[in-house]
Protein backbone atom coordinates (compact mmCIF):
# COMPACT_ATOMS: atom_id res chain seq x y z
CA UNK A 1 0.00 0.00 0.00
CA UNK A 2 1.07 3.47 -0.47
CA UNK A 3 0.47 6.34 1.35
CA UNK A 4 -0.87 9.21 -1.67
CA UNK A 5 -1.46 12.67 -1.31
CA UNK A 6 -4.11 14.14 -3.36
CA UNK A 7 -3.95 18.21 -4.42
CA UNK A 8 -7.66 19.62 -5.70
CA UNK A 9 -8.04 22.98 -7.18
CA UNK A 10 -11.64 23.16 -8.56
CA UNK A 11 -13.81 25.20 -10.96
CA UNK A 12 -15.49 26.89 -7.81
CA UNK A 13 -12.25 28.75 -7.27
CA UNK A 14 -12.62 28.73 -3.78
CA UNK A 15 -8.91 27.37 -2.95
CA UNK A 16 -7.17 23.81 -2.39
CA UNK A 17 -8.20 20.71 -0.68
CA UNK A 18 -5.49 18.01 0.43
CA UNK A 19 -6.06 14.60 1.64
CA UNK A 20 -4.36 11.76 2.36
CA UNK A 21 -5.19 8.31 1.16
CA UNK A 22 -3.75 5.15 1.26
CA UNK A 23 -4.78 2.65 -1.48
CA UNK A 24 -2.53 0.00 -3.64
CA UNK A 25 -4.39 1.93 -6.64
CA UNK A 26 -7.25 -0.85 -6.77
CA UNK A 27 -8.83 -0.79 -3.11
CA UNK A 28 -9.12 1.67 -1.01
CA UNK A 29 -6.56 0.96 2.73
CA UNK A 30 -7.93 4.06 4.97
CA UNK A 31 -8.22 7.46 4.30
CA UNK A 32 -5.58 9.80 6.37
CA UNK A 33 -6.13 13.84 7.48
CA UNK A 34 -6.70 16.67 5.29
CA UNK A 35 -6.59 20.50 4.86
CA UNK A 36 -8.23 23.19 3.00
CA UNK A 37 -6.08 26.11 1.86
CA UNK A 38 -8.52 29.12 0.73
CA UNK A 39 -7.76 31.51 -2.41
CA UNK A 40 -6.81 35.13 -1.17
CA UNK A 41 -9.01 37.68 -2.75
CA UNK A 42 -5.94 38.58 -5.05
CA UNK A 43 -5.32 35.03 -5.74
CA UNK A 44 -8.98 34.64 -6.48
CA UNK A 45 -9.03 37.66 -8.73
CA UNK A 46 -6.40 36.16 -10.52
CA UNK A 47 -7.81 33.06 -11.20
CA UNK A 48 -10.87 34.29 -12.26
CA UNK A 49 -9.43 36.78 -14.64
CA UNK A 50 -7.44 33.92 -16.38
CA UNK A 51 -10.45 31.45 -16.96
CA UNK A 52 -10.84 30.75 -20.58
CA UNK A 53 -6.92 31.06 -21.66
CA UNK A 54 -4.77 28.52 -23.20
CA UNK A 55 -1.15 28.55 -22.59
CA UNK A 56 0.70 31.60 -23.10
CA UNK A 57 -2.11 33.86 -23.04
CA UNK A 58 -1.74 36.59 -20.65
CA UNK A 59 -2.50 36.00 -16.60
CA UNK A 60 -1.88 31.82 -17.28
CA UNK A 61 1.89 32.01 -15.95
CA UNK A 62 0.53 33.94 -13.09
CA UNK A 63 -2.01 31.70 -12.58
CA UNK A 64 0.70 28.13 -12.34
CA UNK A 65 3.12 30.30 -9.77
CA UNK A 66 -0.20 30.85 -7.41
CA UNK A 67 -1.17 27.56 -8.28
CA UNK A 68 2.38 25.58 -7.62
CA UNK A 69 2.93 27.71 -4.57
CA UNK A 70 0.15 27.21 -2.54
CA UNK A 71 0.38 23.49 -3.17
CA UNK A 72 3.59 23.30 -2.16
CA UNK A 73 2.55 25.26 0.86
CA UNK A 74 -0.13 22.82 1.77
CA UNK A 75 1.80 19.88 1.34
CA UNK A 76 4.57 20.82 3.91
CA UNK A 77 1.78 19.73 6.16
CA UNK A 78 1.62 16.16 4.56
CA UNK A 79 5.35 14.69 5.41
CA UNK A 80 4.27 11.39 5.68
CA UNK A 81 2.92 11.36 1.93
CA UNK A 82 5.23 9.50 -0.67
CA UNK A 83 3.52 10.67 -3.63
CA UNK A 84 1.86 13.59 -4.30
CA UNK A 85 -1.01 13.44 -6.86
CA UNK A 86 -1.79 17.01 -8.26
CA UNK A 87 -4.46 18.45 -10.70
CA UNK A 88 -3.56 21.78 -11.23
CA UNK A 89 -5.90 24.39 -12.37
CA UNK A 90 -8.58 23.87 -15.21
CA UNK A 91 -8.52 27.01 -17.12
CA UNK A 92 -9.88 25.87 -20.36
CA UNK A 93 -11.89 22.73 -21.34
CA UNK A 94 -12.60 22.15 -25.44
CA UNK A 95 -12.00 18.02 -25.49
CA UNK A 96 -13.12 18.25 -29.48
CA UNK A 97 -11.18 21.56 -30.13
CA UNK A 98 -8.37 22.71 -28.65
CA UNK A 99 -7.96 20.32 -25.95
CA UNK A 100 -7.83 20.46 -22.44
CA UNK A 101 -5.78 23.05 -20.11
CA UNK A 102 -4.75 23.05 -16.51
CA UNK A 103 -2.59 25.59 -15.06
CA UNK A 104 0.91 24.63 -12.81
CA UNK A 105 3.66 22.30 -13.10
CA UNK A 106 4.28 19.03 -12.00
CA UNK A 107 7.93 19.08 -12.10
CA UNK A 108 8.15 22.26 -9.86
CA UNK A 109 5.98 21.13 -7.35
CA UNK A 110 8.07 17.76 -6.94
CA UNK A 111 11.27 20.01 -6.66
CA UNK A 112 9.33 22.05 -4.03
CA UNK A 113 8.76 19.31 -2.02
CA UNK A 114 10.79 16.75 -2.49
CA UNK A 115 8.27 14.32 -3.03
CA UNK A 116 7.34 12.62 -6.82
CA UNK A 117 3.94 14.05 -8.59
CA UNK A 118 1.77 12.67 -10.66
CA UNK A 119 -0.07 15.69 -12.49
CA UNK A 120 -1.25 16.24 -16.34
CA UNK A 121 -3.79 13.57 -15.38
CA UNK A 122 -6.09 14.69 -18.78
CA UNK A 123 -4.58 15.19 -21.94
CA UNK A 124 -3.52 12.09 -23.04
CA UNK A 125 -7.44 10.87 -22.46
CA UNK A 126 -8.14 14.14 -24.75
CA UNK A 127 -4.90 13.07 -26.71
CA UNK A 128 -6.38 9.67 -27.53
CA UNK A 129 -10.21 10.86 -28.38
CA UNK A 130 -11.70 10.82 -25.26
CA UNK A 131 -13.33 13.81 -23.17
CA UNK A 132 -10.50 14.34 -20.62
CA UNK A 133 -13.44 14.68 -18.07
CA UNK A 134 -15.08 13.37 -15.52
CA UNK A 135 -11.99 11.52 -14.43
CA UNK A 136 -12.99 10.96 -10.77
CA UNK A 137 -15.67 8.13 -11.60
CA UNK A 138 -13.27 4.86 -11.04
CA UNK A 139 -12.40 6.35 -7.95
CA UNK A 140 -16.42 6.61 -7.35
CA UNK A 141 -16.38 3.08 -8.01
CA UNK A 142 -13.50 2.36 -5.56
CA UNK A 143 -15.73 4.06 -2.96
CA UNK A 144 -18.35 1.90 -3.57
CA UNK A 145 -16.41 -1.13 -3.10
CA UNK A 146 -15.22 0.01 0.08
CA UNK A 147 -18.34 1.12 1.56
CA UNK A 148 -19.93 -2.36 0.65
CA UNK A 149 -16.76 -4.00 2.32
CA UNK A 150 -18.10 -1.98 5.60
CA UNK A 151 -21.57 -2.71 5.02
CA UNK A 152 -22.56 0.69 4.68
CA UNK A 153 -23.89 -0.39 1.04
CA UNK A 154 -25.11 -3.35 -0.88
CA UNK A 155 -23.15 -4.39 -3.68
CA UNK A 156 -25.60 -3.20 -6.00
CA UNK A 157 -25.58 -0.12 -8.31
CA UNK A 158 -25.39 3.20 -7.08
CA UNK A 159 -24.58 7.16 -7.80
CA UNK A 160 -22.23 9.71 -6.85
CA UNK A 161 -23.11 13.28 -7.69
CA UNK A 162 -20.59 16.04 -7.48
CA UNK A 163 -21.12 18.97 -7.52
CA UNK A 164 -18.13 21.79 -7.92
CA UNK A 165 -17.99 24.27 -10.19
CA UNK A 166 -19.56 22.12 -12.85
CA UNK A 167 -21.70 18.98 -12.17
CA UNK A 168 -20.86 15.22 -12.75
CA UNK A 169 -22.49 11.76 -12.13
CA UNK A 170 -21.34 8.78 -11.51
CA UNK A 171 -23.36 5.60 -11.74
CA UNK A 172 -20.71 2.88 -10.45
CA UNK A 173 -21.46 -0.90 -9.99
CA UNK A 174 -19.06 -2.03 -6.96
CA UNK A 175 -19.87 -5.56 -7.87
CA UNK A 176 -18.16 -5.61 -10.87
CA UNK A 177 -13.93 -6.52 -10.43
CA UNK A 178 -12.88 -3.34 -11.48
CA UNK A 179 -13.91 0.03 -12.90
CA UNK A 180 -12.53 -0.19 -15.93
CA UNK A 181 -14.62 -3.56 -16.74
CA UNK A 182 -17.53 -3.70 -19.08
CA UNK A 183 -20.78 -2.48 -16.97
CA UNK A 184 -18.92 -1.14 -14.37
CA UNK A 185 -19.22 2.53 -14.59
CA UNK A 186 -21.03 4.89 -16.48
CA UNK A 187 -20.27 9.15 -16.29
CA UNK A 188 -21.13 12.54 -17.45
CA UNK A 189 -21.11 15.91 -16.69
CA UNK A 190 -24.60 16.80 -16.19
CA UNK A 191 -24.67 20.60 -16.34
CA UNK A 192 -23.61 23.63 -14.37
CA UNK A 193 -23.41 22.96 -10.80
CA UNK A 194 -22.23 25.76 -7.89
CA UNK A 195 -20.31 28.18 -10.76
CA UNK A 196 -23.11 30.03 -11.72
CA UNK A 197 -24.03 30.54 -8.25
CA UNK A 198 -20.84 31.10 -7.27
CA UNK A 199 -20.33 33.81 -9.59
CA UNK A 200 -23.22 35.76 -9.05
CA UNK A 201 -22.82 35.90 -5.14
CA UNK A 202 -19.91 37.10 -6.04
CA UNK A 203 -20.69 39.86 -8.34
CA UNK A 204 -23.76 41.00 -6.68
CA UNK A 205 -22.97 40.43 -2.57
CA UNK A 206 -18.97 40.24 -2.80
CA UNK A 207 -19.40 36.66 -1.23
CA UNK A 208 -17.81 33.25 -2.71
CA UNK A 209 -20.70 31.47 -2.02
CA UNK A 210 -24.61 31.22 -1.19
CA UNK A 211 -23.94 29.80 2.73
CA UNK A 212 -26.11 27.00 3.44
CA UNK A 213 -28.22 27.83 0.50
CA UNK A 214 -29.82 30.89 2.68
CA UNK A 215 -30.23 33.15 -0.10
CA UNK A 216 -32.20 30.72 -2.77
CA UNK A 217 -34.38 29.54 -0.12
CA UNK A 218 -35.54 33.20 0.05
CA UNK A 219 -36.36 33.07 -3.71
CA UNK A 220 -38.76 31.79 -6.28
CA UNK A 221 -37.01 30.11 -9.46
CA UNK A 222 -37.79 32.12 -12.88
CA UNK A 223 -39.54 28.72 -14.76
CA UNK A 224 -39.19 30.09 -18.14
CA UNK A 225 -35.41 30.51 -17.57
CA UNK A 226 -35.08 27.21 -16.43
CA UNK A 227 -36.99 25.69 -19.55
CA UNK A 228 -35.15 28.17 -21.91
CA UNK A 229 -32.01 26.73 -20.35
CA UNK A 230 -33.17 22.72 -20.91
CA UNK A 231 -33.81 23.39 -24.46
CA UNK A 232 -29.72 23.44 -25.00
CA UNK A 233 -28.74 20.38 -26.75
CA UNK A 234 -26.40 19.44 -24.53
CA UNK A 235 -28.81 17.62 -22.40
CA UNK A 236 -30.12 14.98 -25.47
CA UNK A 237 -26.67 14.38 -26.07
CA UNK A 238 -26.41 10.70 -24.67
CA UNK A 239 -22.91 10.37 -22.43
CA UNK A 240 -20.41 9.97 -21.66
CA UNK A 241 -20.07 13.88 -22.06
CA UNK A 242 -18.24 16.85 -20.29
CA UNK A 243 -18.17 20.58 -20.11
CA UNK A 244 -16.28 23.81 -19.76
CA UNK A 245 -17.00 25.70 -16.52
CA UNK A 246 -18.26 28.79 -18.29
CA UNK A 247 -20.01 26.46 -21.55
CA UNK A 248 -23.74 27.64 -20.32
CA UNK A 249 -22.46 31.47 -19.73
CA UNK A 250 -25.32 33.06 -20.81
CA UNK A 251 -27.35 31.69 -17.86
CA UNK A 252 -26.03 34.25 -15.77
CA UNK A 253 -27.04 37.25 -18.22
CA UNK A 254 -30.69 35.34 -17.98
CA UNK A 255 -30.54 35.67 -14.58
CA UNK A 256 -29.93 39.40 -14.74
CA UNK A 257 -32.81 41.38 -14.28
CA UNK A 258 -34.06 39.31 -11.28
CA UNK A 259 -33.60 40.21 -7.53
CA UNK A 260 -30.58 37.97 -5.74
CA UNK A 261 -32.87 35.83 -4.29
CA UNK A 262 -34.95 35.32 -7.40
CA UNK A 263 -31.27 34.81 -9.58
CA UNK A 264 -30.30 32.33 -7.12
CA UNK A 265 -33.51 30.49 -6.69
CA UNK A 266 -33.33 30.18 -10.46
CA UNK A 267 -29.55 28.70 -10.82
CA UNK A 268 -30.72 26.35 -8.41
CA UNK A 269 -33.50 24.62 -10.11
CA UNK A 270 -31.43 24.94 -13.45
CA UNK A 271 -28.69 22.82 -11.90
CA UNK A 272 -31.52 20.29 -10.36
CA UNK A 273 -33.31 19.95 -13.58
CA UNK A 274 -29.71 19.57 -15.59
CA UNK A 275 -28.99 16.10 -13.08
CA UNK A 276 -32.60 15.31 -13.58
CA UNK A 277 -32.43 15.20 -17.29
CA UNK A 278 -29.58 13.15 -17.02
CA UNK A 279 -31.09 10.44 -14.79
CA UNK A 280 -32.95 8.50 -18.16
CA UNK A 281 -29.29 7.97 -19.27
CA UNK A 282 -28.46 5.91 -16.05
CA UNK A 283 -28.22 1.93 -17.08
CA UNK A 284 -30.28 1.20 -14.60
CA UNK A 285 -31.74 2.85 -11.06
CA UNK A 286 -29.26 3.42 -8.66
CA UNK A 287 -30.20 2.71 -4.86
CA UNK A 288 -28.93 6.22 -3.60
CA UNK A 289 -27.78 9.03 -4.89
CA UNK A 290 -24.61 10.23 -3.02
CA UNK A 291 -23.97 13.94 -3.18
CA UNK A 292 -20.55 14.94 -2.50
CA UNK A 293 -18.62 18.48 -3.53
CA UNK A 294 -19.66 21.98 -2.10
CA UNK A 295 -23.14 21.50 -3.42
CA UNK A 296 -24.32 19.51 -0.57
CA UNK A 297 -23.84 21.95 1.89
CA UNK A 298 -26.64 23.97 0.21
CA UNK A 299 -30.46 23.28 1.83
CA UNK A 300 -31.77 24.54 -1.74
CA UNK A 301 -30.07 22.57 -3.54
CA UNK A 302 -30.28 19.10 -1.75
CA UNK A 303 -34.41 20.00 -1.50
CA UNK A 304 -34.21 20.33 -5.23
CA UNK A 305 -32.43 17.36 -5.94
CA UNK A 306 -34.80 15.32 -3.95
CA UNK A 307 -37.82 16.81 -5.62
CA UNK A 308 -35.81 16.02 -9.21
CA UNK A 309 -34.74 12.67 -8.70
CA UNK A 310 -36.95 9.38 -7.91
CA UNK A 311 -34.34 7.99 -4.98
CA UNK A 312 -32.98 8.36 -2.19
CA UNK A 313 -30.42 11.43 -2.23
CA UNK A 314 -28.18 11.60 0.71
CA UNK A 315 -24.73 13.22 1.48
CA UNK A 316 -21.81 10.90 1.23
CA UNK A 317 -20.86 11.01 4.84
CA UNK A 318 -24.36 8.92 4.79
CA UNK A 319 -21.66 5.97 3.95
CA UNK A 320 -18.70 7.35 5.83
CA UNK A 321 -16.80 9.49 3.09
CA UNK A 322 -15.83 13.05 3.19
CA UNK A 323 -18.06 14.75 0.61
CA UNK A 324 -15.35 17.75 0.98
CA UNK A 325 -12.43 15.92 -0.07
CA UNK A 326 -13.46 13.34 -2.10
CA UNK A 327 -12.15 14.77 -5.07
CA UNK A 328 -8.85 15.29 -3.82
CA UNK A 329 -8.92 11.71 -2.67
CA UNK A 330 -9.40 10.48 -5.90
CA UNK A 331 -5.87 12.39 -7.05
CA UNK A 332 -4.12 10.60 -4.96
CA UNK A 333 -5.85 7.25 -5.59
CA UNK A 334 -5.36 7.86 -9.56
CA UNK A 335 -1.64 8.87 -9.01
CA UNK A 336 -0.86 5.54 -7.29
CA UNK A 337 -3.17 4.14 -10.34
CA UNK A 338 -0.69 5.74 -12.39
CA UNK A 339 2.52 4.56 -11.15
CA UNK A 340 0.91 1.29 -10.99
CA UNK A 341 0.30 1.61 -14.77
CA UNK A 342 -3.35 1.21 -14.69
CA UNK A 343 -5.88 2.62 -16.56
CA UNK A 344 -7.46 6.29 -15.12
CA UNK A 345 -10.74 6.40 -17.78
CA UNK A 346 -12.40 4.81 -20.34
CA UNK A 347 -14.95 4.39 -22.63
CA UNK A 348 -17.85 5.13 -20.55
CA UNK A 349 -16.36 7.58 -18.44
CA UNK A 350 -14.64 9.97 -20.81
CA UNK A 351 -15.27 8.04 -24.32
CA UNK A 352 -12.51 7.52 -24.98
CA UNK A 353 -12.25 4.45 -27.35
CA UNK A 354 -10.26 1.96 -25.00
CA UNK A 355 -9.14 2.45 -21.21
CA UNK A 356 -6.43 5.01 -20.40
CA UNK A 357 -3.59 5.62 -18.02
CA UNK A 358 -3.50 9.63 -18.20
CA UNK A 359 -0.59 11.34 -16.01
CA UNK A 360 2.55 12.35 -16.02
CA UNK A 361 5.17 11.35 -13.38
CA UNK A 362 7.74 13.71 -11.81
CA UNK A 363 10.58 13.24 -9.64
CA UNK A 364 12.40 15.53 -7.66
CA UNK A 365 16.57 15.52 -8.01
CA UNK A 366 18.40 13.57 -5.86
CA UNK A 367 22.05 13.53 -5.20
CA UNK A 368 24.44 11.36 -7.08
CA UNK A 369 24.76 8.12 -5.17
CA UNK A 370 21.37 8.41 -3.32
CA UNK A 371 18.63 5.84 -3.57
CA UNK A 372 15.23 6.35 -5.07
CA UNK A 373 13.02 7.84 -2.59
CA UNK A 374 9.85 6.45 -4.19
CA UNK A 375 11.17 3.86 -6.82
CA UNK A 376 8.99 2.67 -9.62
CA UNK A 377 6.59 -0.49 -8.79
CA UNK A 378 4.99 -2.99 -10.58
Amino acid sequence: MIRALGMMSGTSLDGVDAAMIETDGRRIAGFGPSRFRAYSDNEAAVLHGALGRWPGAPGVDEVAEISVAGHAALAQDFPEAEVIGYHGQTLAHEPQGRGTHQAGDGAALAGLTARPVVWDFRSEDVRRGGEGAPLVPFFHWACAEWAAGRAALPRAPVAFLNLGGVGNISWVDPSAAAPEMPGACLAFDTGPANAPLNDLMRRRRRQTHDAGGALALAGRADAGIVARFMGNPFFDRPPPKSLDRDQFATLAAEVDGLSDADAAATLVAALAAAVGAGWRWLPTPPAMVLVCGGGRHNAAVMAALRAALPAEVAPVEAIGLDGDMLEAQAFGWLAVRVLRGLPTSGPMTTNAPEPVCGGRISRPRRAAGAPDIFPMRP
